[in-house]
């Protein structure tokens, strides 16, 4: 705290002064080497702490790097002032076709690696294993249909595309579990698995390493998914992609199953040269309080500013989506020559903005101490490159399962599972479903109330109040609401089902 408040202190009047003058007083000079060299030693011990951990030299670098911003009191305020809305990209619905039979696509595929992030337990759903192993369409969990996606592509065109999960400590023994069941041939190739780092909480009033003896295991955090560039160099996995002929990455989130390997992309990528290309779609009202793409007055480059870099002034302005009409979908295309390349040209950290999130140290407990989770966002690596690009896609490439509502639609006839285990609407414009927060949240009360998906096929909207238990062989069509009588649930018989419904009698839902 006293280090803090030293900071502070001195800047108000100091860096005035400093900001007026071709070079810095002596005194600030001096005091801001003081400060250095505390930080310095504050971060001593975070390196010992890292390397008793057996963390690589990549990862420490990274957390350094997050490690300074926070000591800078860096705020990653991003005002209107700073940037430029993007007004035009590519487009890939209005590219032509690539002819998908040619030997390029085949030489492309070899030198094209896939990469999952699967280092999620999906908690918000109340999820305890890796969200990837969730059962989502017939009996078929996200990595099921994610390597049967893999496998089909590698029949079809004769190349041997490389397949990669980017697990945590988390889901790791989970994974390769479910792999070794149903999957077990793809767990003996070489590039099957990238581990996700751990970085260290950092103590709110010290800003030395949190301490936490009863369970050391909460002295540590994931590192955010940008913490996928430290962990291809770090693990070596990054020379090994090159050393394979490998060239192109495309990365995903694994509960994205719109997040296919498309030729198209593949081959767009492929052709322009860019070390970086972010797939975008374009906000609707749903959207404008999420972040948006835009670029930076200063260089001209591309960036990513989301909600908590907005300054309350510029709120308008961020939630014009007229105005900033693109959002990350967090599927990216990486050319990992020139990563290595900016890797290197970076002192092997790329410079991403830092997420600062306040938390206890142990999550559970709110009384404990408080403590920063340092994280990184990969998608924000678009300013680190020189030649970073976007491309807007279709929204049908962006379909995460976020919530039960998500789950619930995504179960229903509104898709289906295809030819190559990619999943397809079967509609061409998927209903809009809230199911109510108290009574669906997590993945077993929804299974608890959900006997058999209903139809939703001819629906147009379902917003569901209370606790309604569907039977098999319920239609929803065009606006529903559903109402449950009394507090506790309420059966949906068979039938057809449009307009407000006060679902009958309440019942005991087994547990």
């Amino acid at each position: 705290l006293v280090f803090r408040l030293a900071i502070n202190c001195f800047s108000s009047d100091t860096e005035r002064q400093f900001s007026a003058s071709t070079s810095p007083p002596a005194a600030f000079s001096s005091k801001q080497t003081v400060l250095e060299e505390m930080a310095d030693d504050k971060f001593a011990k975070f390196e010992e702490k890292m390397k008793a951990k057996g963390l690589s030299t990549a990862a420490i670098a990274a957390f350094k790097r997050n490690y300074d911003q926070l000591v800078a009191g860096v705020t990653g305020l991003m005002p209107e002032t700073d940037i430029r809305p993007v007004t035009d990209l590519p487009d890939l619905r209005k590219m032509d076709n690539v002819d998908v039979t040619s030997p390029e696509i085949k030489t492309l595929l070899s030198q094209t690696a896939v990469l999952k992030l699967n280092g999620g337990l999906g908690t918000s759903m109340g999820l305890e294993k890796a969200k990837s192993l969730l059962v989502v369409k017939d009996g078929k969990t996200f990595l099921d249909l994610i390597a049967e996606q893999v496998k089909h592509m590698r029949a079809t065109y004769g190349s041997k595309v490389a397949f990669t999960l980017m697990n945590s400590f988390s889901t790791s023994d989970d994974s390769r579990g479910h792999l070794a069941h149903s999957h077990g041939d793809l767990l003996q190739e070489p590039f099957i698995e990238l581990m996700q780092n751990i970085s260290p909480k950092v103590d709110a009033a010290t800003l030395l390493p949190a301490t936490y003896p009863e369970h050391p295991d909460n002295e540590w955090c994931p590192p955010g998914h940008g913490d996928i560039y430290p962990s291809l160099l770090g693990s070596g996995m990054l020379d090994k992609f090159i050393d394979a002929g490998i060239q192109y990455l495309f990365v995903s989130n694994s509960d994205n199953l719109g997040a296919t390997l498309d030729l198209q992309l593949l081959s767009y990528f492929a052709s322009s040269g860019k070390a970086f290309l972010m797939e975008v779609c374009e906000r609707t009202a749903a959207d404008k309080k999420g972040g948006h793409l835009c670029i930076k007055a200063a260089d001209g480059k591309f960036s990513l500013r989301e909600s908590a870099m907005c300054p309350d002034a510029d709120k308008a302005a961020f939630e014009d989506i007229s105005k900033h009409r693109f959002f990350n979908t967090n599927n990216l295309w990486v050319h990992l020559p020139q990563l290595k390349s900016t890797l290197a040209a970076h002192d092997g950290s790329l410079p991403l903005p830092l997420i600062k999130n306040k938390k206890t140290v142990n999550p559970r407990d709110s009384k404990s101490a408080p403590v920063f989770q340092l994280e990184t966002a990969m998608g924000s690596a678009i300013e680190a490159f020189d030649n970073a690009g976007a491309v807007v896609v279709p929204r049908s490439r962006f379909a995460p399962v976020k919530t039960c509502s998500d789950l619930f639609v995504l179960r229903s006839d509104v898709y289906k599972i295809a030819e190559d285990s990619t999943v397809e609407a079967t509609v061409d414009k998927v209903p809009l479903v809230k199911l109510d927060d108290s009574h669906y949240k997590l993945v077993d009360q929804l299974e608890g109330l959900v006997e058999a998906p209903p139809s939703l096929v001819a629906a147009t909207s379902l917003t569901v109040k209370g606790a309604v238990r569907f039977s098999k062989g319920v239609v929803i069509s065009g606006d529903a609401v559903l109402e449950a009588a009394g507090s506790g649930p309420a059966v949906l018989q068979a039938g057809q089902y449009s307009g407000t419904v006060k679902v009958g009698e309440a019942v005991q839902v087994a547990v």
